[in-house]
C-alpha cells in the first residue's frame, strides 16, 4: 500500500487551521506604479553579475523587479524631454 505524500499539493490547505485562517488577514499587494505594468524588460546578463544582483536584492530586503523598477525609475526619471508616454 502507498503512504500519502506529505507534500501539499497546489490548492490544499495548511495543516494548521490557525496559521490558514490568518493567512487572509495579510493585506494585498500594495497598489502602486507597479500595478500598472504593460511591459516586460528582457535583458542578458552573466551568472556572476545575476548572482551580484540577486543578493543585493536580498540585503536590502526586496525583490530583485522591485529593485530594478527603482533604479531605472530613478535614472530615467518623467521629467526628461522626448518622453514618448
Amino acid at each position: 500500500m502507498r503512504e500519502r505524500s506529505t507534500k501539499r499539493g497546489f490548492a490544499s490547505r495548511p495543516g494548521d487551521v490557525e496559521c490558514w485562517i490568518k493567512a487572509s488577514d495579510t493585506p494585498p499587494r500594495r497598489m502602486d506604479d507597479a500595478a500598472a505594468f504593460t511591459a516586460r524588460l528582457t535583458i542578458d546578463v552573466t551568472p556572476t553579475l545575476r548572482g551580484r544582483v540577486k543578493v543585493a536584492a536580498f540585503q536590502r530586503g526586496v525583490t530583485v523587479a522591485d529593485m530594478l523598477r527603482e533604479l531605472l525609475a530613478r535614472e530615467f526619471p518623467h521629467s526628461h524631454t522626448g518622453e514618448l508616454s
